[in-house]
């Protein structure tokens, strides 16, 4: 315990101290290294998210000047005052009579989260130091500290302290703006002390238009002794791109906060992919009426399988549903040595971290099992041998799955079930059974279960015509010999080339996969590489470029079934090392747009180039370039651009329906319906966008997800600033998806929200924006 609380002792001081200079500075101190450590220290404001931001920037203050520096205090104080006095500026010189008061620091620098040192080592006392820079951010901070000596003995403290001002502003700033916005927003000035305070406000910014009160940019303000005033400024989204706003009291203190405003209109994407082995040249259509000012370029460059790897381990938990669970509980499992195998070492803090989550989300989705459930948690489950719980439940789920096969070898099946969706459902049922290895009875009743599924497909082989089906089957591991080499070649058959080379496997009409939902292309495409490994006939590199040109970093390659078989066929087709350094240039006309290099930490990293690319309206010529060329080096280009909107005809039967205008008020809640119309036995994506500062109310929506088997409209949903993602189970023939939701506007002002979409299957529909007047 000595250890743990000298080392919070001394990381609070020098916090305090680090706060003393009142804002953020122009430079930051170089990183220190930390090596081994006896402990570690999390530093987060009481607002904080729950994932712990690893970006830290240091402050340069000498940790032997904190004590002089709280010394120099007269008088007792208590904390608060303490802090307070510390912080406070220093009176500037007296000078000339109508001299300007020099201007305050800025605070522009806003993390919720801004220490995490999970290895620090103490000196021969027990002590450490760990310097900080404190942001900008006006709250109580709490510091958790945790430490362990060498001969196993554990500790722990939790502290807070105020980070404050003695007066300060505080404006309200919604996260985005559309270009047209008229948002009106609070600016809060506050006056700790014990005196009224007479000041002036100034408020600008760059790139909108601005007005203060009932007009001009501020003026005088009295704020009375331990108050507060409220002030209004109305901002005018003028133009697409950073708004920079700066509002200053005084001298006493300025804040600085950047706003996205986004274009307004339809946004218009043109999508590239392929692997760099050789240059790589391409021309593209105009996008006619593109805006210049929206028009950007993306480029994603993924090193390989390590590098995909490890964004999945970062990314994978923020996802929901059952198969997403499962596939990040496999990753978890599975983590550490896939990382040894490409040449990495894994943080057993973070894999840690990442299986508990994971591990009690699959607890949950266990309890009650069907053939679905129990073939997606099974091998999940058991890749995690030292965790009793997972084995018993990918246990449980193995022998569910071997208990629940029919007698003629096939799983599941229902009323209106084709014989391809069967085969499917039972392919995956076989595969996962066999995941259980760890006793005699469990690999002979995996066998069991192989050897009856082998004669379901060698009974219904004829009638397997789509690569889909046969990719699926002969990923079981449960046919060999002739039936395995004439489903290859089904397979095969069924491969289809781009024009950039690329090859994917066509999902033939009236396909399904095991859910009933149709496969992607990426899903089947993925299904062929686990399914043909090792073939020589194969184009398994050009699968290869179709997976790697499809990732995203945010979703991955779509739902949890998809990344599942996504990143298996990934890992297996690029494992060979990337050169010490890969240059990247992407040239437009002839003249480079965007360069990069990837050498050293980043080889295991994506690398993401991105700028501005104006005149997408007219045709281009495109070449990207690797030195040296590399077979597993994949790339995503996207171009984005945004036109006016124009009517659109309904797309292969989607509808939409929402209020073209609402009105609303500040606080009050209010109830929106959506309405959608699509294809029966298909899932629904809708996703609703939503001006800013309009917060989603979960609660209504959470009660429709939790009567989903009672009926209940949607499946899940995940609410952003600024969008509403809803998940539709399939319709009935017939019927017409409605849903009624809360939610609660947050500013006044007349808003608009962004495009909204429609999505089943490979169809997709946009939707026109709704303008909210906001009083």
């Amino acid at each position: 315990m000595r250890t743990q609380m000298k080392l919070v002792v001394m990381t609070m001081a020098l916090v305090a101290a680090c706060k003393s200079k009142g804002g953020a500075r122009e430079e930051q101190a170089p990183s220190q290294a930390v090596s081994m450590g006896s402990g570690g220290a999390f530093a987060g404001g009481g607002d904080q998210n729950a994932e712990v931001q690893r970006v830290m920037a240091r402050s340069p203050e000498p940790a032997a000047e904190i004590p002089r520096k709280m010394a120099e205090r007269d008088r007792p104080m208590d904390d608060d005052e303490k802090l307070a006095g510390f912080l406070a500026p220093k009176k500037p010189a007296p000078g000339p009579a109508g001299a300007k008061t020099p201007e305050g620091p800025t605070r522009a620098w806003f993390p919720e989260t801004f220490l995490f040192e999970p290895l620090v080592v103490t000196d021969d006392r027990g002590a450490a130091v760990v310097p900080v820079r404190v942001p900008d951010r006006l709250t109580t901070w709490r510091v958790l500290a945790l430490a362990h000596s060498r001969s196993g003995a554990q500790g722990g403290a939790v502290a807070s302290f105020l980070g404050t001002l003695p007066t300060y502003v505080d404006p309200v700033v919604p996260a985005f703006l559309v270009k047209g916005d008229v948002v009106r927003m609070p600016i809060q000035i506050i006056n700790t002390t014990a005196k009224d305070v007479a000041s002036s406000l100034e408020v600008s910014a760059q790139n909108a238009t601005i007005v203060v009160g009932g007009g001009g940019a501020g003026g005088a303000r009295t704020v009375p002794a331990q108050g507060s005033t409220l002030d209004y400024a109305t901002l005018t989204a003028d133009h697409a791109g950073p708004v920079k706003l700066r509002v200053a009291l005084g001298g006493t203190d300025a804040v600085e906060r950047t706003i996205e405003v986004r274009p307004a209109g339809r946004p218009v994407s043109q999508a590239r992919s392929g692997t760099l082995a050789a240059p790589r040249s391409f021309t593209t259509p105009g996008t006619p009426g593109a805006d210049p000012s929206t028009d950007r370029v993306r480029l994603l460059v993924f090193p390989g399988a390590l590098a995909v790897l490890r964004s999945e381990l970062a990314v994978s938990t923020a996802r929901a549903g059952v198969a997403d669970d499962a596939y990040a509980l496999l990753l978890a499992g599975r983590a550490s040595s896939l990382l040894a195998a490409l040449g990495d070492k894994p943080d057993p803090a973070v894999l840690r971290e990442l299986a508990i989550v994971t591990a009690q989300r699959a607890v949950r989705a266990g309890r009650t099992l069907d053939v679905e459930r129990a073939a997606l948690l099974a091998e999940a489950a058991l890749a995690h041998p030292n965790n009793p719980v997972l084995v018993r439940l990918g246990e449980r789920a193995a022998a569910y799955l071997a208990q629940n096969q029919r007698p003629d070898g096939t799983f599941s099946g229902a009323t209106g079930w084709t014989l391809q969706r069967l085969l499917v459902v039972t392919a995956e049922a076989t595969r996962a059974s066999a995941a259980d290895k760890a006793t005699r009875a469990a690999r002979q009743r995996a066998l069991q279960v192989q050897t009856r599924a082998a004669g379901a497909f060698a009974r219904t082989s004829e009638q397997v015509s789509d690569g889909f089906t046969a990719a699926a089957i002969l990923a079981s591991g449960a046919v060999t010999g002739e039936l395995a080499d004439t489903l290859r070649k089904r397979v095969r058959g069924a491969i289809k080339k781009t024009d950039d080379g690329a090859a994917y496997l066509e999902v033939g009409e009236g396909v399904v996969r095991g859910d009933g939902t149709i496969p992607t292309r990426i899903e089947a495409t993925a299904l062929a590489v686990l399914a043909l490994d090792g073939d020589a006939q194969a184009p398994l590199a050009d699968l290869g470029t179709t997976l790697l040109g499809a990732y995203s970093i945010t979703w991955g390659w779509g739902d949890g079934r998809v990344n599942l078989v996504a990143m298996q066929a990934v890992l297996a087709l690029f494992k060979t090392p990337l050169p010490s350094a890969v240059s990247v240039t992407l040239e437009m006309d002839g003249a480079p747009v965007v360069h990069g290099t990837l050498e050293g930490a980043k080889l295991r990293d994506v690398l993401a180039l991105d700028g501005p690319t104006p005149g997408l309206a007219g045709a281009h010529t495109w070449k990207l370039v690797a030195e040296p060329a590399v077979p597993g080096l994949g790339y995503s280009l996207s171009l984005d651009s945004w036109v006016p909107w124009d009517k659109q005809a309904v797309h292969e039967g989607l509808e939409l329906a929402l209020p073209a205008h609402l009105d609303a008020t500040v606080g009050k809640p209010l109830d929106l319906t959506l309405t959608a119309v699509a294809p029966s036995g298909i899932a629904l994506h809708i996703r609703q966008a939503l001006p800013a500062g309009v917060q989603v109310d979960t609660p209504s929506l959470q009660a429709q997800v939790a009567a989903g088997a009672g009926g209940g409209s949607i499946e899940r949903f995940v609410a952003a600033d600024g969008s509403l993602d809803l998940y539709v189970p399939a319709l009935e023939p017939g019927k017409t998806f409605t849903l009624t939701y809360r939610v609660v506007p947050t500013l006044g002002g007349t808003l608009h929200s962004g495009a909204s979409l429609i999505e089943a299957g490979t169809h997709q529909f946009h939707v026109p924006p709704t303008e909210w007047t906001i009083k």
